[in-house]
């Protein structure tokens, strides 16, 4: 398949899920103002999940996909977009408590048992996310995958799938922002992402001194540098929400003893 066909395909495969996912937010959010026993939907919640399905389709449709294929800083720029700050974006604006406001009574007792099984405790576990963020940008990164998916169109997609995917799911492992299987405590959730970004960081050191196969070394290094300081950037609003929660939390559990 040609750039440019390949590039039209993907147009249509993310570009229309990103709207539906705006459309049906929107209309999410519709539903839960029209119930007068809970407040009005947090706008701010609202431009969180717009800004995050916008940046996260970013890298996939339009200008910057056309780029990212071409060349590996562009490429890195478009990573920090799909598997950290959209997911940051979109954890951001609580879908699921916003799912639990829209839905029928049965329709959310039915989600809450999906979000209690055994399948989603495993894949919302800290250490299980962060396995499948880090550990698919290394294999990624450090093997023929790299310049495969640039030839392979079901590879291209299915990796930037699981980029995206692996990146939203570690987001909300961390931060619990909506409601979870298991709410771990904050002193686990914060050893497992402190071991996440040296993960994080000694890969993109690793790409500054050994390309991806196919990638020239000045393009590596740039890319390099982009993902350690721009990753770098997104992990410091993830860690003061981290703390921010605990803070709150430990305030809250306090404030019970006292009273």
């Amino acid at each position: 398949m040609s750039h440019d066909s390949m590039f039209t395909v993907t147009d249509w495969l993310f570009g229309v899920p990103a709207l539906l996912g705006i459309g049906l937010y929107l209309f999410g959010v519709y539903r839960s103002d029209r119930q007068e026993r809970l407040r009005r939907w947090p706008r701010i919640r609202i431009v969180w999940w717009g800004s995050g399905v916008l940046l996260s389709a970013s890298a996939l449709v339009g200008p910057l996909a056309a780029l990212s294929h071409e060349n590996f800083t562009w490429h890195m720029a478009g990573h920090l977009f799909l598997g950290m700050l959209g997911p940051l974006l979109l954890a951001l604006g609580a879908p699921v408590t916003l799912l639990f406001r829209a839905l029928p009574v049965r329709r959310a007792r039915q989600l809450s048992r999906l979000l209690r099984s055994r399948m989603a405790g495993f894949y919302i576990h800290p250490i299980t996310a962060s396995v499948l963020n880090i550990g698919g940008l290394w294999l990624l990164y450090t093997t023929g995958l790299f310049a495969a998916m640039h030839h392979h169109f079901w590879l291209y997609v299915l990796i930037h799938v699981h980029v995206f995917a692996a990146g939203y799911l570690f987001t909300v492992s961390i931060l619990s922002i909506d409601p979870v299987s298991r709410r771990f405590s904050y002193p686990y959730r914060t050893v497992v992402f402190i071991l996440t970004l040296a993960g994080h960081g000694i890969l993109s050191k690793f790409l500054y001194a050994y390309p991806p196969v196919g990638v020239p070394i000045e393009e590596s290094r740039a890319g390099a540098m982009l993902m350690y300081y721009g990753g770098d950037a997104v992990d410091l609003v993830m860690i003061v929400l981290l703390f921010r929660g605990w803070y709150l939390s430990a305030a809250n559990v306090r404030n019970q003893i006292l009273t």
